[in-house]
């Protein structure tokens, strides 16, 4: 079988071509609804060799062909890795042209892997390179003239890792702050006891790490949300303080300030916080980094609604409810629910880092405003599900106990992104029905599939897919 697909960037070709060479690409182009992990970025083009990791310990290993390579115009990727290599027969050529709109990007690829697959993966694939580079047309006016030195805590999460793809496909330095083993381009760090020259020649520090927060809420579970937040943020933000060149701090935050239920009040940056643990938790958070602000450093506290992903987090637990025909809303699916795309949610922290106008608290939701039968209904149209079997309260309980229930699934908020409407800013994915379909797979491509067919010989065993 083979697919060629085309698609205009809105960039010059020797920009779409750069974005390619540099680190982070490669994880912004995986699909998060396919069993293909990242794991080795090829270091070269023309002869380099990319690693995605599959399911059962299995590897994709492509090597990159330098027989059809053509700087800036042409690089192919060929499967080399038994078995899989035999399964898949895998060839990729990208080819870059200039067109009157930017760059003229298309996708040729043989292989014997079903067609429905690759339509999915390469209308992904479209959707993230477009979209990145239009989000990068809206901030080039806050670009500086040399590229920015950014250190990272929290890399390996969801959110780390996507934000530092972007940051690095953006022409940025990422430096990782690990907790030991530090390669090259990391950095040990001790979140109780930070070394003094941790943040050496760092223009800005973003701060994600911490217990997850998603769990039963034991009293061992809640001790460790508290301490793996309060005092290594205070510890960060106190080395932010004193540095000489560090200027920005851009901090993990959540929408559980607000307190687990404030009925149809509408929850901007300016509200009062909430009553329970999360707004305890939290409002102790953002005060940790007051050291910092008050020093004259720029400190950004970024409030996350739940984050919408296929890789990670809520989504995955639902798929798997709605897949096995159990999906439903939480009771009457009345109750308010602020969430965010991951894409979103790094465009937030990437405008964050470039933007000196935002400091302070910021709302990162959806501005479309979502209950959960919002979700419920999208969820059932994108997994083709069923949806009429409601959740009830004692369900999450069971999970997450009495109040980890109140305080997370069953959370009742209708929060708003207030500063980031006041600043104009531009959702990529708005509403739910958009956010799912790209982190679930069903996008449609950008034309049409110019060829899609298999082999003849294959048509003849009934193997076309």
């Amino acid at each position: 079988m083979s697919l060629t697909t085309s698609h205009v960037v809105p960039a010059p070709r020797e920009r779409v071509w750069e974005w390619h060479t540099r680190p982070g690409a490669l994880v912004r182009l995986a699909p998060p609804f396919l069993p293909m992990t990242p794991m080795k970025q090829a270091d070269k083009l023309s002869d380099g060799t990319t690693i995605f990791g599959l399911p059962a310990g299995l590897k994709w290993v492509s090597r990159h062909d330098l027989s059809n390579y053509r700087r800036g115009h042409r690089f192919t990727d060929v499967c080399t890795s038994a078995p899989v290599k035999t399964l898949a027969n895998w060839r990729h050529v990208h080819e870059f042209a200039d067109h009157p709109d930017g760059t003229l990007v298309t996708d040729t690829v043989t292989t014997r892997l079903p067609a429905a697959a690759m339509t999915s993966f390469f209308a992904y694939r479209q959707q993230q390179l477009i979209n990145d580079f239009r989000f990068l047309e809206r901030i080039c006016h806050l670009q500086p003239e040399q590229p920015l030195r950014i250190a990272l805590t929290g890399s390996r999460g969801l959110v780390g890792r996507a934000v530092m793809a972007q940051l690095g496909t953006a022409g940025h330095e990422v430096i990782q702050l690990v907790r030991r083993n530090a390669k090259p381009y990391q950095r040990v760090w001790d979140p109780f006891h930070p070394a003094p020259d941790l943040l050496d020649g760092v223009d800005v520090l973003i701060h994600l790490a911490g217990e997850p927060i998603f769990g039963r809420f034991s009293e061992s579970h809640k001790q460790a949300i508290r301490d793996s937040r309060i005092t290594p943020t205070h510890r960060l933000a106190r080395l932010v303080a004193d540095s000489p060149t560090v200027h920005t701090m851009i901090a993990a935050s959540a929408v559980g300030i607000y307190g687990a239920d404030r009925g149809d009040e509408v929850l901007t940056e300016t509200s009062e916080r909430g009553e329970g643990f999360l707004a305890d938790v939290v409002a102790e958070w953002e005060a940790a980094t007051v050291v910092a602000a008050e020093a004259g450093k720029r400190v950004l506290n970024v409030r996350f609604g739940s984050i919408m992903s296929g890789i990670s987090g809520m989504l995955p637990v639902l798929k798997a409810l709605f897949s096995t025909g159990l999906g439903g809303s939480f009771g009457d699916g009345n109750i308010w629910f602020p969430w965010v795309s991951l894409d979103d949610a790094t465009d937030i922290l990437t405008r964050g880092v470039l933007d000196p106008t935002w400091s302070g608290p910021v709302n990162a939701v959806s501005p479309v405003e979502s209950r959960n039968r919002d979700l419920t209904a999208a969820l059932s149209s994108q997994l083709r599900r069923p949806a009429f079997i409601p959740i009830p309260s004692i369900g999450p309980a069971i999970i997450l106990g009495r109040q980890g229930a109140q305080e997370l699934a069953l959370a009742n908020q209708r929060v708003a992104p207030q500063m980031l409407i006041d600043a104009d800013h531009t959702f990529r994915y708005p509403t739910l029905d958009a956010a799912l379909a790209h982190e679930l797979g069903g996008e449609d491509l950008f034309d049409k599939v110019r060829e899609l067919e298999a082999p003849e010989e294959e048509k003849q065993l009934g193997l076309d897919g």
